[in-house]
């Protein structure tokens, strides 16, 4: 499994996120998770805690496959505030940082106007790429 971020040698480096990821392995897709725990119960409305346990939910999934964070090639945030997530950028930094490490894979925020799950303040979805 090779993962090698692609960045255009005259742009800003991004903070946070790759701009491109060129992989080659198995691909693993984790379908989209949201902030409840094990008993799909959730625990908190807080954005920043939904997205821990969100982020813990990706790595049970990534880690139940052989892999772990530094496998992400991909994550695609779907939020339902988006002044939320942006008054929250330095704790979900945080959050980030401490269940995924610093592995920042290309990543995608979109705002939307609900999510299935009435209490889910996110939802998050991820393409890894795993060893052959």
């Amino acid at each position: 499994m090779t993962l090698q971020k692609i960045q255009p040698p005259d742009w800003a480096e991004p903070r946070g996120y790759a701009n491109g990821i060129l992989a080659q392995g198995r691909l693993l897709f984790v379908g989209g998770q949201i902030g409840w725990n094990a008993r799909q119960e959730f625990e908190s409305d807080d954005f920043v805690v939904q997205t821990r346990q969100t982020l813990l939910n990706i790595r049970a999934v990534l880690e139940a496959a052989g892999g772990g964070p530094e496998h992400m090639a991909r994550m695609t945030w779907y939020v339902v505030d988006r002044e939320e997530y942006i008054a929250s950028l330095k704790a979900l930094g945080g959050a980030y940082r401490e269940v995924m490490g610093k592995h920042f894979p290309a990543m995608t925020c979109v705002q939307v106007a609900g999510l299935v799950e009435a209490r889910a303040r996110v939802e998050i979805e991820v393409t890894a790429v795993l060893p052959a």
